[in-house]
Parts: C-alpha cells; sequence; structure tokens
C-alpha cells in the first residue's frame, strides 16, 4: 500500500524526515518495505532554463530544419531545431546539454552535445510533452516574454515534490487502509515520542442540498450482506481533467487519473478508507436502486468487458430491469460515468467483509474496492465520505446535490466492549507499564475509556477496529504504541528441557530429510490443490473421495489432492523443460479423502526419480541411470537408517506402475514403489523413464522401534564369503532362494545378496542365471574350509533339490 507524505501532513501537521517518520511508522506495525521519491514532473525540470532565440534560420542541409541561435543567460548557443512554429524573439524552454528528460513511458534520455545533419547543436528546444507540463507535440513550447533568459523553469510552474512510503501492511489492519487510519496511527506514536498533534480531519460543515429536483429510492433485499447502504444524486456535473492537485495525489500513489468524477472517488478511497461507486443516474432504469442477489447463472458483464456467470450469493446492485455493479467488487460495463454523464447517483456503502471475499474470488477479481471491503472498513464512516465526495465534486466538476441523503441502517454495527486487567497487560508483556501510560495510549487509539480501577480497565473499542476484540488484542495495542524496543530483556535465560520417549514426526522428517539431501535429493512443496482430471489417470482413485473447493481459484486448483504422485509428475515436467533431465526430488505432504464414514488425511513422504544417478563429469564420465534398484536401494537405506527391520518386499500390480514392489510390515503397507506407466508420464509431457515412491508416513512412524534395544560387540572373528551361478527357471524369484537358503543354515550363514542376472543368448529358452554370495561368520571361532564347503554342500543340494537349479 502506498501513502504520500503529502498527504498524509494534511491529516497531521508534522515537518519530521520522511525516514524518521517511516521508522515510526515501522515500530507501530505499519512496516516499511520501501521510500521513494515523487515529482510532479518527470525530473522536476532540473537543467531546463528559459532561452530567448536571438536568430532562426533555415539549415543548408535539412529543408525542415533550422538553426538557431538561444541566449541562456551566462551563454548564447547553437541549437538545430525542427518545430514548425520556432521564430526570432520567441522565449523557449531548453534542456542545456547533460539534462536528463524522460519519455511518455517514464524511461530516462540524456540530452548531449552533438551534431544533425552536418551542423552542431548544444541543446534541445522543448515541446510541452518532451518536458512532462502536458501532451502537445504540435511544436515548441512559447513561454511568456516577461522570463528573463537563463531563469530555471521549475521556478515557473507548481511543481510538486513528494515522498512516497510503501507500507506492508497485513491483513488484520484494516483500519490503517487509509491516509487517514495511517494519520490516527502515527498521532498514536507521536505522543509517546512527547510530541502531541492534533488529527485534522476533512470538515463537511459546507455541505448542503442545493435542491430535490432528482430523486433515486433505493430498496435493500438483505440487510445481512449490506447492513448500511446510502446515496445522493449529484446534478450538473462536468467531466472533465482533474484539476493538477487531485491528479498529483493520485499519481503519487500510483493511480492514473481518469476525470474528475471517478478520480474523485478514488481519491476519497485512499484518503478515508471508504469505497464510493459512481452511477450514471440517467442510465438507472425506473429511477430506484435495488440491492439484492441474483439467481445463479445469470448473466451479467463487468467493466473489464468479460462476462460473468453470478451466483446467488452474489450481491448486485440493479436498477428496475437490470444489474448495474457487483456490489463492492466491479462495476458494470453500461451504468458508469462517461464524458457524456451530467448527473449520478453515488453509493457509499458497507457491504459484508465475507460476502464480498467470497463474490471477488468466485470471480477472480481483485479491486480496490473489494481489498477493502473485505478486510472490514469503518461502518460509522459511509454518510462522512459521502458528503466529503460531494462538496469536492461541487468544486471540481461544478456539481449541485439534489436530493436528501438516504441512508439505510437498520441495525447499527456497536463497538466492542473489552476489560482489560492490568495484571494480565505486565504478564503478557513482560514488563509493567504505568497505568497513565497505558490509558493515553488507550485514547490515543480512540478508544473510549469508561472506567478505570485497581485491577483495571472497562473500555470501548470503536467499530473500525474489527481486529481488536480480546484482552490480548488491546494488550498488543498498547505494547506495538508505546513500543517493543522500550522493553527490557533480563541477562538470565530459563527453559524447560522435557524428557520423552515417544517418536517425535518434526525429528524423524528431519532426519530422512537430512539423509536424502546427502544422497543428491531436493526437497520440494507441490500444491494441495489440484486438478480433477488427475483423477482419471489411474482407476484406483476415485471422483466420489474427492474434496472440492467451494470457491476455486481455477479449476485446475479446484480439489485437494489424492495422489501425491501427479505433484511429482508435474515438478518433473517444470525440470525436463527446462532442460533439467537429472531429477531426484522428495516431498513430504498430505493426501486427503471424502469417505463415505468421513473425510481423511494421510501423510506421505514421496521420491520422484528421473534420468542419472549423478551428473556427468570428468572424473566418472558418464553417470550410471536412475533405474528401479537403486530406488530400492534407497528406499531400503531410508527403512534402515530409521530402526525399521523385519518387513518382506512382494510385487505389486498397479495402474500407475509398469513394474513395482511393495514393503509390508505386520500387515501394514510402508511403501509402494516402481516404475510409472508410460501412460502417466505422457500424460505430463514427462522424457524418459521415471520412478516413484509413496511412503505411507504414518505406517512408517508406527513401526519405529521406541524401546530398548541391545547392542552386540563386532565379532572378532573374519566373514567369509562365496558366491553361486545358477541357472533356474524364469518364475523362480531371489526371495524364495534367499528364505530357503536361511532355512538351510540358519546359524552360521549371515546374509544373502543378489549380485548378477542374466537372461539371453546362449541360456536354454525359459532359464536365467542368478549370481548369488553368501556371507559366513561364526562368532565363536574362525571358520575351517571343509565347514565352509560342508555348507555351500548343502545349500547346493537344496537348490538342486527344489528349484531344479544348476551350477553354471
Amino acid at each position: 500500500m502506498k501513502i504520500s507524505y503529502n498527504w498524509l501532513k494534511q491529516f497531521i501537521n508534522l515537518d519530521w524526515e520522511a525516514e524518521k517518520t517511516g521508522e515510526l511508522l515501522t515500530d507501530l506495525g505499519l512496516e516499511i518495505e520501501g521510500i521513494e521519491k515523487f515529482t510532479s514532473v518527470p525530473g522536476g525540470l532540473e537543467g531546463v532554463v528559459v532561452g530567448e532565440v536571438v536568430e532562426c534560420g533555415p539549415h543548408p542541409n535539412a529543408d525542415r530544419l533550422k538553426i538557431t541561435q538561444v541566449d541562456l543567460g551566462k551563454e548564447t548557443v547553437q541549437i538545430v531545431c525542427g518545430a514548425p512554429n520556432v521564430a526570432k524573439g520567441q522565449k523557449v524552454p531548453v534542456a542545456t546539454v547533460g539534462t536528463t528528460l524522460y519519455d511518455g513511458e517514464g524511461n530516462p534520455w540524456q540530452i548531449k552535445k552533438g551534431k544533425i545533419r552536418g551542423e552542431v547543436s548544444n541543446g534541445m528546444i522543448c515541446a510541452e510533452d518532451e518536458l512532462g507540463l502536458g501532451q502537445s507535440h504540435d511544436g515548441i513550447m512559447i513561454l511568456d516574454e516577461k522570463y528573463k533568459a537563463g531563469t530555471p523553469v521549475h521556478t515557473l510552474f507548481e511543481i510538486e515534490n513528494d515522498t512516497v512510503f510503501e507500507i506492508g501492511l497485513t491483513p488484520n489492519r484494516a483500519d490503517a487502509m487509509s491516509h487517514l487510519g495511517v494519520a490516527r496511527d502515527l498521532r498514536a506514536g507521536l505522543l509517546q515520542q512527547n510530541v502531541s498533534i492534533e488529527l485534522i480531519t476533512p470538515s463537511t460543515s459546507s455541505f448542503h442540498i442545493d435542491n430535490r429536483s432528482l430523486k433515486i429510492d433505493v430498496a435493500v433485499a438483505n440487510n445481512e450482506l449490506a447492513p448500511r447502504y446510502c446515496g445522493l444524486t449529484i446534478s450538473g456535473l462536468k467531466v472533465a481533467d482533474s484539476p493538477a492537485w487531485l491528479q498529483n495525489r493520485l499519481k503519487a500513489i500510483d493511480l492514473t487519473p481518469i476525470n474528475n468524477i471517478v478520480d474523485v472517488t478514488n481519491y476519497i478511497l485512499h484518503e478515508l478508507g471508504q469505497p464510493l461507486h459512481a452511477f450514471d443516474a440517467a442510465k438507472i432504469a425506473g429511477g430506484k436502486i435495488n440491492v439484492k442477489t441474483l439467481p445463479t447463472g445469470t448473466k451479467f458483464t463487468t467493466l473489464d468487458g468479460v462476462e460473468r456467470e453470478l451466483h446467488e450469493e452474489d450481491l448486485m446492485i440493479c436498477d428496475a430491469s437490470a444489474p448495474l455493479c457487483i456490489a463492492g467488487v466491479f462495476g458494470g460495463i453500461n451504468s458508469g460515468v462517461t464524458e457524456t454523464t451530467t448527473s449520478i447517483f453515488l453509493e457509499s456503502a458497507y457491504f459484508n467483509p465475507i460476502s464480498v471475499r467470497k463474490t471477488a474470488k468466485r470471480h477472480g477479481l481483485n479491486t480496490d474496492a473489494s481489498f477493502r471491503f473485505e478486510r472490514g472498513i469503518d461502518p460509522n464512516i459511509t454518510e462522512y465520505a459521502l458528503m466529503r465526495a460531494a462538496i469536492l465534486l461541487s468544486e471540481i466538476a461544478g456539481g449541485e446535490v439534489t436530493s436528501d441523503i438516504v441512508d439505510i441502517y437498520p441495525k447499527k454495527i456497536e463497538d466492542h466492549l473489552v476489560v482489560l486487567n492490568f495484571a494480565n497487560t505486565t504478564k503478557l508483556i513482560g514488563e509493567e507499564i504505568p497505568k497513565e501510560t497505558i490509558k493515553s495510549i488507550l485514547t490515543s487509539l480512540d478508544i473510549k475509556v469508561n472506567n478505570v480501577t485497581e485491577t483495571g480497565i472497562g473500555m470501548t473499542i470503536p467499530a473500525y477496529r474489527n481486529d481488536v476484540t480480546r484482552e490480548a488484542d488491546v494488550i498488543e495495542e498498547i505494547l506495538r504504541v508505546y513500543g517493543y524496543n522500550k522493553i527490557t530483556f533480563t541477562q538470565k535465560l530459563n527453559a524447560s528441557i522435557a524428557s520423552t520417549e515417544r517418536v517425535e514426526d518434526y525429528k524423524i522428517q528431519d532426519k530422512t530429510a537430512g539423509q536424502l539431501i546427502a544422497l543428491g535429493f531436493h526437497e520440494m512443496l507441490g500444491n494441495s490443490l489440484t486438478s480433477p482430471k488427475y483423477i482419471s489417470l489411474s482407476d484406483s482413485l476415485s471422483e466420489a473421495h474427492n474434496i472440492t473447493m467451494l470457491n476455486p481459484l481455477s479449476q485446475d486448483l479446484s480439489v485437494l489432492r489424492q495422489s501425491m504422485l501427479f505433484g511429482g509428475m508435474e515438478a518433473l515436467a517444470y525440470n525436463n523443460n527446462r532442460r533439467t533431465n537429472n531429477v531426484k526430488l522428495f516431498e513430504f505432504g498430505k493426501t486427503y479423502h471424502n469417505y463415505p464414514d468421513g473425510r481423511a488425511e494421510k501423510k506421505h513422504l514421496s521420491l520422484t526419480i528421473s534420468g542419472n544417478q549423478e551428473e556427468d563429469n570428468w572424473r566418472i564420465g558418464h553417470s550410471e541411470k536412475s533405474d528401479f534398484f537403486y530406488a530400492k536401494g534407497i528406499i531400503t537405506s531410508i527403512l534402515d537408517r530409521l530402526g525399521i527391520s523385519g518387513y518382506t518386499e512382494k510385487g505389486v500390480k498397479s495402474d500407475i506402475f509398469s513394474e513395482g514392489l511393495s514393503v509390508v510390515k505386520n500387515k501394514k503397507t510402508l511403501v509402494d514403489f516402481g516404475v510409472v506407466k508410460k501412460k502417466i508420464t505422457k500424460a505430463f509431457a514427462v522424457e524418459g523413464e521415471a520412478i516413484f515412491a509413496d511412503f505411507n508416513w504414518d505406517a512408517v512412524l508406527e513401526e519405529i522401534p521406541t524401546h530398548n534395544f541391545n547392542v552386540s560387540p563386532i565379532p572378532k572373528f573374519p566373514q567369509v564369503k562365496r558366491d553361486f551361478a545358477l541357472l533356474l527357471d524364469e518364475n523362480i524369484s531371489f526371495d524364495v532362494l534367499k528364505a530357503s537358503a536361511l532355512q538351510t543354515e540358519r546359524e552360521l550363514l549371515k546374509e544373502v545378496t543378489l549380485f548378477d542376472v542374466y537372461t539371453g543368448k546362449n541360456l536354454p529358452k525359459g532359464k536365467k542365471s542368478y549370481a548369488l554370495s553368501f556371507t559366513l561368520q561364526d562368532e565363536k571361532k574362525t571358520l575351517t574350509d571343509k565347514q565352509i564347503d560342508k555348507i555351500m554342500k548343502k545349500l547346493q543340494q537344496r537348490f538342486e533339490s527344489d528349484f531344479g537349479a544348476t551350477l553354471r
């Protein structure tokens, strides 16, 4: 939000430097994110002086150019000029060499000494638009003859120089969304600096009704959506450009002036925080305004030319036959002020914040008016703002007030009553603030003190402070105005350290994340909102289980995700599109399900892998591809690090994996992983093979051991390894062989691993070759060759008898 310092000074007479004022506003909670300078004329006309054309003749090498001699007061210079109206004896504005001018888009360019068609030119005689003083470019600007040559041009015109604060306003501070609101806070802060300044509010004492020649009847059908609605008519208006002072106020805060009618409504919006809307009275059919909702599906074209379908909860401003405006959000294309407008119906209202927010989000609209309405404006300022606007329109557009003020306010929005306990204030702040100081701060914030006792204060909070409704809120107000920097801290820090044996989810996540990062993974955070179209990519997902958003930002973000897979595919496609093909991502997140017996949230850890295991470099050359077994190794290392053992692996048939495994323990699936099917990667335009792993994080947490465990010393006797190359039937899996081996030799066989698989040429049909490694160890003595050979012979016989295996 931008705040003009000059505008602010209309409310509070302060001569502080802008930087000092910005520091105080930041201390008050209105954080200044930047301070910039504004001038009504770009560059402030620095370097532009009055020149007198003492000679003017044709250019020898160009028919349309002239060579002039221009007296600049201290010197006479030659300037080549192409303007058709330049002549001897004129007083003209001259941009001297080195002056910076600005084009129509605000881009700077510098005047340099140079040659034009062979003739030296020392400066430029300027037109209005080149100086930023107007739009004319028909010729050079002619100044009054009374001005002396060499006079700085900026002294001849009223150029406004201003400082603009960029305030990072938090959503709860609806009261500060105007220059009046900021000035109100600034006054309170100044009192704590022992600077007592009165808050000056614009007077409306000159408001009067000129006649009652144009009456517009108003009917409000739903007072909950429009608790207060005010309006009046103003006639005899002449639509034109706004005066310079008004244009400068709007330009300073990055608003483009449109015409005097619209500019006044924008001015009041940013001055007082009250949105106004001006309807062309001639376009109000039946001479009546109806504030009501319309049936779902009603078509309405807004000011931007977009036809929208209304919802039954959208509050509309209508005339006797058609809608004119979406209340508090956006006007209609056919009811606004145009160049031919001579009379208006001026609206000032308080609309229900929740209703306005829903409507704005439903239609994807975000306007200055909706920004304020949906946060809650002051319900007691509507009539005052209306009178203030009427006075300005009478002054700058020649209008007359031609009706009484309509003010429909059936149920007044009451102020809040809060009781503050001094002991609680000290407890929350950590330091005792004098009672008189507390009372002074509350009063400076327009909080009415009803009574004061030894233990506390009873007070009335104005309705516009809708964020201050509890004792804690009042204490926060006291502290921010008193000053956080004034609170002292003790040198001693006390802290309690709790002892716990239970599994802390965040600690396990941090441990796992650290492990994955060490393995070259990057953490991602996908959007929980996703497209409903993704459901069609998997038969295991049901549209009936979708949790649908009531007011989605778009149809592509209209449901909560049921699977982590699609967010991973989106991230993979995003990286592929930017030529990053070696991708290893992990994400901790939730999926959301609307089951018949209730809604459910499930925690997950997902891994998305594609490309090579490492980036290619000169030392390792071409890196190995990230395949199914690489992903399996990652998953196994995570489970081992978490102390989870005793799980089993089984193949999984899935409509998302072409090849997949499930890790199961105690009849609970811990992980599903595999190679993503081509139909899914193709749907996301993902290049190459993609591997996805989905950890059921809730199940993983349940299986992490929390009991004490015994630590055994490392055996001092060596391990022995022996290998078999077996010829087997294709349908025999490694898991079956491993289980059989461990059953055959329970005591000395410690580990069985598969280190090579071969199928293809030189093997009988329907056969494959497995290379198995067996680790043997006796923890009490060194194994002898005779013992080892006996064990290996027994394993060979078991494989031959049970599986028909032969040694290769």
